[in-house]
């Protein structure tokens, strides 16, 4: 050992110190990508327990909100500029360090945080859940990722949209690019509609709440909530948009049932549904696929305002459960049961109106569900194409002659949506379903840019809503 070494004084260890809100936000996103978990139910019960064991505040919780949502949501932008600055393909960097990665370009590229904040924060996560050695690797790779801004990276892992569009729009927007192209066919247009969408999909939505008719009003709503954290929706009668810092759970209309979370573009199509026109009796009242139970809700208060019976089914029982839970209460006459849409157990020609919003790819709520983006693959809609047919001619035999039909979906995908009704009306696959369509504009009143229609298209960019599809159908014999 040189004489220099041994004056050397040692440095003593440092024992890593633990910030609950970074440690709490890559537990999220572990069980995200372990369990296949949704973000949206696996944070709420964290920061629960986080508030009640720790001292953990509400700004505590919008910064690990902001952490969890965010690094989902640029994962794929991420990824192709952490891939840039380690020395191996990105698969074979172990998934937890490339969490802790991710969430640190997230402080660095998306958010306010200092450089030097965000680098030393999240090596010093690294310490606690990865240990020192592979702390070292996360801090030469983000004090790589810190020499340049979200711009600059942009400019150097994504190619020129003049070369390559979709993948320039997937990279710079963060989307597959796959997706960029399903959402781009549907919308039509040139660059500027498809670039407002995918920046849609990357920002935080508004929480909504629907006051159900008949047994709460927005002005209550509004009122308990106060000017600074509720305003009237923008289209639907019942919505009150929550703005930052309303708490939901906390209202005693929410607690009773009387109101609850549901987004606008939701409400809107159960709303087209019952004001369809309508000849003859309007009594009897179908929800197809109720589960978890919102549109089912708001259908059953104004089923009730019109004497009308409402049957929810939801073919998987623990999800019946949860539409018995959003119906408790309800002034008028409803009936939920499990049963599965395509074998119902009622009769032909039961019903007056009746809802199918299908399961689907949900590539219209990716602002709630980020995660949804990197777990589907186009194969998947080969899989939901057959049950959404099936559902459809289902609803259509369930209805009587004369009888309202709504076929919905939180996909603004052309095979989940416009394709699969004009299958089903001309037969492909089957007889034709002897029905018409009806115009669905008129039954949006003040909503703009509807398209051509006669089916509904909602969009995140243009109206603040979920990209909810609804087409309308009259049983015609």
């Amino acid at each position: 050992m040189s004489e220099q070494s041994r004056r050397r004084p040692h440095k003593p260890y440092r024992r890593p110190k633990k910030d609950p809100v970074r440690v709490l936000a890559f537990d999220a996103l572990r069980a995200v990508d372990e369990r296949d978990a949704y973000a949206n139910l696996v944070l709420p019960p964290l920061l629960r327990k986080a508030r009640e064991q720790d001292d953990f505040d509400s700004r505590d919780a919008a910064l690990a909100t902001e952490l969890v949502y965010g690094t989902l949501r640029r994962q794929g932008t991420y990824d192709a500029i952490i891939a840039e600055c380690v020395d191996r393909p990105l698969r074979e960097v172990d998934p937890p360090v490339l969490d802790v990665l991710s969430l640190g370009a997230h402080q660095l590229l998306g958010t306010r945080i200092p450089t030097h904040a965000a680098v030393s924060a999240t090596v010093e996560l690294a310490r606690v859940v990865l240990g020192d050695g592979r702390a070292k690797f996360v801090n030469a790779v983000l004090r790589k990722i810190s020499q340049h801004d979200l711009d600059g990276w942009l400019e150097r892992v994504a190619p020129p949209y003049e070369d390559d569009a979709e993948d320039h729009l997937a990279v710079v927007h963060s989307h597959p690019r796959w997706v960029v192209s399903a959402l781009w066919d549907a919308l039509g247009g040139g660059r500027a509609g498809i670039e407002d969408l995918l920046e849609a999909d990357n920002e935080r939505p508004e929480v909504t709440l629907v006051a159900r008719p008949g047994r709460a009003t927005t002005d209550e709503l509004l009122d308990l909530l106060g000017e600074e954290a509720g305003l009237p929706g923008r289209w639907s009668p019942y919505a009150v948009r929550l703005t930052e810092g309303g708490e939901p759970g906390a209202l005693v209309p929410v607690q009773e049932s009387r109101a609850g979370v549901q987004d606008e573009g939701s409400q809107l199509v159960a709303i087209a549904l019952a004001n369809a026109p309508l000849d003859g009796a309007d009594a009897r009242w179908l929800d197809g696929c109720a589960g978890p139970g919102g549109k089912a809700a708001l259908l059953g208060a104004l089923a009730a305002e019109r004497g009308a019976h409402l049957l929810a089914s939801e073919k998987q029982p623990h999800r019946a459960r949860l539409v018995e839970r959003a119906l408790a209460g309800n002034p008028g006459p409803y009936q939920v049961i499990a049963a599965d849409g395509t074998r119902p157990p009622w009769l032909p020609g039961t019903f007056d109106r009746v809802l199918v919003d299908v399961p689907c790819s949900g590539l219209g709520a990716l602002r709630r569900r980020p995660e949804a983006r990197w777990r589907r693959r186009p194969e998947d809609l080969d899989g939901f194409a057959p049950l959404q047919r099936t559902l459809l001619r289902e609803a259509l035999q369930a209805v009587r002659v004369g009888g309202v039909v709504g076929y919905a979906t939180c996909s603004p995908h052309l095979a989940e949506t416009r394709v699969v009704v004009e299958d089903v009306l001309k037969g492909r696959g089957g007889e034709p379903a002897q029905a018409e369509w009806i115009d669905a504009r008129p039954l949006m009143p003040g909503v703009p840019a509807l398209g051509d229609g006669p089916d509904v298209q909602l969009w995140p960019h243009l109206h603040g809503t979920d990209a909810m599809y609804l087409a309308l159908l009259r049983r015609t014999g």
